[in-house]
This record gives structure tokens, C-alpha cells and sequence, in this order.
């Protein structure tokens, strides 16, 4: 695929601040302050059946229409729940560049946000202590392999859950409701997920459900690199992390995002020269926590976690950690999403 013609060699941040500051701290902290999951030995860290999916979850899975459907929540251990028990340590794939889901904290160097704040209530339930987490930063495109090989119990990545997704994972109940959304500079003639796009360079992250849209329809954007998923691909269009997608939007080489607002939020609420375009999402999504496939245990016990933390309205662990993290930049939530389970 062509590129855009006017796309800028390297130029500068055209002025822009905070977040490109950020985006290298956290990159130069990765290697440090986290376990990184290229550096993972043996050991298992999650349980199930390994290799291909079983008939029946592929039929399901390919029959679904209420992918948040997930089991029903149990306190009761398995062999899961067993063998982090075990370890004594609860491993958490999440993102550390996320302001306000999962971030490095510059001052205090502490890992913080949404996401953050619910493995620590995954933790306490499984083992009585909140910072019995080993944390593995995991880009987006990563997060389900990092399951299928046993490198982490859990992810907790502001993960949609969705039908193709139910193929290769588990899930637990939708902790929070989000939508895709165009995020562009304030001065940009760019509206929405519409036909202003069209010729526009816009950035997604691979394994991501806005590729996906992208995919769909993407209004005549140029949303797919040269030499996608070889190792040729130049990782501008399509990148492992979504915030590469910032850092690129910043330094003029490309002109939008799509990805989820929820996400999106944080980046305007860093930066005042971007913004989201649209009146609100044009997807409807739910972040689960993601397991390995058939760990059917852990999922229940996760729903359970789940259960205790909704409960208690305005005063529930979700809403003071909703007000705390999210409520400037997602105003207007006055519950988490409804838990929905199957009954098959």
C-alpha cells in the first residue's frame, strides 16, 4: 500500500509536551521496574488444556452473540488458584504506559491506575496480600500469547472481549465499558470515524480491536503498513504498543488514532493539543480479565473478585477507583457494567 505523500521525514514534537516525556520514561523504565516478559524462564504461571481449542469452545466461540457471558462466580479453589497459591505471587500482565489504566508513576516510580488497583484486589483475594503481584509489562499485541505460554496468570490490559478472542482465551465479567474513537490534533480537519479520514495516515495497534474496525472500514485511510507482519514491517501504521501511536502522532508521522476512548481520554487529558473526534464511540466494548483458556477456576474465582468489588454503589472498591482515575476524563459513569454469565 502507497503511503501518503506529505508524511514528514522526522521532524519535530510540533511543541507538544508531557506526554512524549512520559512515553520515554516509560520505555527506559521498562527493562527495570518490571519483570519483562522476554526474560521469563520455564515455570508455569497458568493451567488448562494447552495447544489447539476444543471443539466444542470453537463452536461456541463461532456461534456467540453474548461474548461478556462468562461463569458463574465461585470462591472455591482449582488447580489455577492452586498453583498461584503455591507461588505465593499472583502474575499480572499489564501496561505500564496507559496514564491512568496501568502507568509508571514518575514521581514515585510506583506502578498505578485502573487496571492496577483491580490485580491488587485479584491478589488479596488469592492470597491475603495486595502486593503479592508480580507484574510483566505485555504489549497490546502480545497479551494473549503471553497466556498461551504460561507466562502470566492473568491479563488485565484494558482487553475487549470478543467472540474471536473467546477462540484462544477466557474471560471473566466486563469490569468496564469503552468504545472506539478517533483521536487527532484539535486543529486537525479530521471529524470522526467518517470520511474525513480518507487519505489520513492513522495508527492502531496490532492485535487490536480498532485494527480490526480498520480493517472493516476504514474510509479510505491508510491504516496498513508495507510489509505488515514481516520482519520489513516498519511498525509506523501498525504498531505493538498503542502508545507508539501517540509518539507518532506527535512527531507529525501520522495524523490520527483510532483506539478505545477510554484509552484516548488519558492521552487528551496528558496532552491539550489532542482531543477526541466524534461525538462518542462508534464500537461498544467490555474489558474482561483475561486467563488462560479453559482455567475455569481462576476465571470464577476472578468473577468473585469481581462481585465484591462492584458491590456497595457509590462507595464499591470499582466507583472510588472509577472517581479516583477516570472520572476527568470519562465523566458521567455511575455504576460498572452488570456482570452477565452463561448458563451452559
Amino acid at each position: 500500500m502507497s503511503r501518503s505523500k506529505d508524511r514528514p521525514g522526522g521532524g519535530g514534537l510540533r511543541g507538544w509536551g508531557g506526554v512524549t516525556g512520559m512515553a520515554v520514561a516509560c520505555a527506559v523504565t521498562a527493562a527495570v521496574t518490571l519483570l519483562p516478559l522476554a526474560h521469563h524462564g520455564g515455570g508455569t504461571a497458568g493451567s488448562g488444556a494447552s495447544g489447539g481449542v476444543v471443539t466444542a469452545d470453537r463452536a461456541r466461540a463461532e456461534a456467540c452473540t453474548e461474548p461478556e457471558a462468562s461463569l458463574p462466580a465461585s470462591g472455591a479453589d482449582g488447580p489455577s488458584v492452586d498453583r498461584i497459591k503455591e507461588r505465593g505471587k499472583l502474575i499480572a500482565g499489564v501496561d505500564q504506559n496507559s496514564f491512568r489504566w496501568g502507568y509508571r508513576n514518575p514521581e514515585s516510580g510506583d506502578l498505578e491506575g485502573f487496571d492496577i488497583d483491580l490485580v491488587r484486589a485479584i491478589a488479596e483475594d488469592l492470597l491475603g496480600d495486595p502486593d503479592a503481584v508480580i507484574f510483566r509489562a505485555i504489549p497490546t499485541n502480545q497479551r494473549i500469547a503471553a497466556l498461551e505460554n504460561d507466562r502470566v496468570d492473568v491479563v488485565v490490559r484494558t482487553m475487549t472481549i470478543n467472540c474471536k478472542r473467546l477462540e484462544q482465551v477466557s474471560f471473566s465479567t466486563a469490569y468496564f465499558q469503552a468504545g472506539q474513537q478517533v483521536l487527532a490534533p484539535k486543529d486537525s480537519a479530521i471529524t470522526g470515524y467518517d470520511s474525513s479520514l480518507k487519505g489520513r495516515r492513522v495508527c492502531s495497534a496490532e492485535g487490536s480491536t480498532a485494527y480490526e474496525a480498520l480493517e472493516e472500514k476504514s474510509f479510505g485511510a491508510l491504516y496498513k503498513d508495507d510489509f505488515d507482519g514481516t520482519e520489513r514491517d516498519p511498525d509506523l501504521l501498525t504498531v505493538p504498543n498503542q502508545l507508539d501511536c501517540l509518539v507518532r502522532l506527535q512527531l507529525g508521522e501520522v495524523d490520527a488514532i483510532v483506539t478505545d476512548n477510554a484509552l484516548a481520554a488519558g492521552q487528551a487529558a496528558q496532552d491539550p493539543a489532542v482531543e477526541l473526534k466524534g461525538k462518542a464511540p462508534f464500537t461498544t466494548e467490555f474489558y474482561g480479565v483475561a486467563t488462560k483458556k479453559d482455567a475455569d477456576d481462576l476465571v470464577a474465582r476472578v468473577n468473585k473478585v469481581l462481585v465484591d468489588y462492584r458491590a456497595g454503589g457509590k462507595d464499591s472498591p470499582w466507583m472510588r477507583s472509577y472517581e479516583k482515575w477516570l472520572a476527568t476524563g470519562l465523566p458521567g459513569i455511575t455504576a460498572p457494567p452488570a456482570p452477565k454469565y452463561r448458563t451452559d
